[in-house]
């Protein structure tokens, strides 16, 4: 009998230390990007072996180039407290009612973001479109799905302030929104208004969303993948939590939602809705998943937005 219940032991010791060599490995890969052009491992088909490989150690993540809007625009850099540097587009309008920064998603680029600044320029106000540390132009490969991005946003902030601006406001989605929260509550922001699109509640809600959708059960893999991910990027992940941050906002807040979104739940953005002491507003977006609401209900999205802004 002993010598059964060590074998069990064992097994089990086994089979832990290996489900944490595969998350460690799949933290990694969740939290790093790379340039494809400088990737020998990037190929067009995959053998058996490779797709296994992904299964157990994750995939490589590759950086997403950007595509320039049709506007004239300035290219900005800003260099982050470890030498790393940001690109951005600033954009003037027409007319001068305040500046809007725009915070893409975790492994976007600031382009993806055109459809949304090209609207806000047409409401009359400068735009300035950041790609975050690890994406697009921007250098560096570690990204920290948002709780160092949120020194990104600071900087950005502190380069529209010292041109004069008064009227800033933050955009972001997903990741960006998340990593604006967290700017909000480090730095102490001051924001004009802030517009939140689909931020997720905490890194830990976003890995389990990310598992389910493998269609594996979230837990144990989303606890260990999240504990993983702070620990090889310097950081305690469990603390990154925009329901949190949310608290700290002081400026008006519009919180957008789509409804079909499988990676951010109605009870996430509820309760980040429910921790926002400012005035605030919900709008929920029926057709929509997690995706840009601009492009997916463009005449809905122009309306809302419209409508919060001065």
């Amino acid at each position: 009998m002993k010598r059964i219940l060590k074998i069990i032991l064992k097994t089990v010791l086994v089979l832990f230390v290996l489900l944490n060599i595969i998350t460690a490995f799949h933290a990694y890969k969740f939290t790093h990007f790379y340039d494809a052009g400088n990737d020998p491992e990037v190929k067009t088909s995959k053998s058996g072996w490779q797709v296994t490989q992904e299964i157990f150690f994750g995939i490589r993540a590759m950086k997403k180039k950007n595509t320039a809007p049709d506007s004239a625009f300035q290219v900005i850099h800003l260099t982050t407290e470890n030498k790393t540097d940001l690109e951005g587009w600033y954009t003037l309008a027409d007319s001068a009612k305040g500046t809007v920064i725009l915070f893409h998603g975790h492994g976007g680029t600031k382009s993806g973001t055109n459809a949304e600044a090209a609207a806000f320029q047409k409401m009359g106000y400068h735009t300035l479109q950041m790609d975050f540390r690890a994406h697009g132009g921007s250098d560096g490969n570690t990204c920290t799905i948002g709780y160092k991005e949120g020194e990104d946003v600071k900087l950005a902030y502190d380069l529209i302030r010292s041109k004069g601006e008064k009227k800033v406001v933050l955009w972001g989605i997903s990741m960006g929104a998340a990593a604006i929260t967290k700017s909000i509550h480090d730095y102490k922001l001051k924001p004009e208004k802030v517009i939140l699109e689909m931020p997720f509640a905490s890194i830990l809600d976003a890995a389990e969303s990310r598992i389910r959708l493998m269609h594996i059960p979230a837990e144990p893999l989303a606890t260990l993948v999240t504990f993983w991910g702070g620990v090889e990027n310097g950081f305690w992940a469990f603390s990154m939590k925009p329901s949190v941050y949310a608290k700290d906002i002081t400026a008006p807040v519009l919180l957008q939602w789509g409804k079909n979104d499988p990676r951010v739940s109605q009870a996430e953005t509820d309760l980040i809705y429910n921790n926002i002491a400012a005035p605030k507003q919900l709008v929920v977006y029926e057709q929509s998943a997690h995706e840009s609401l601009c492009k997916k209900e463009k005449e809905k999205w122009v309306a809302a937005v419209s409508a919060f802004l001065p």
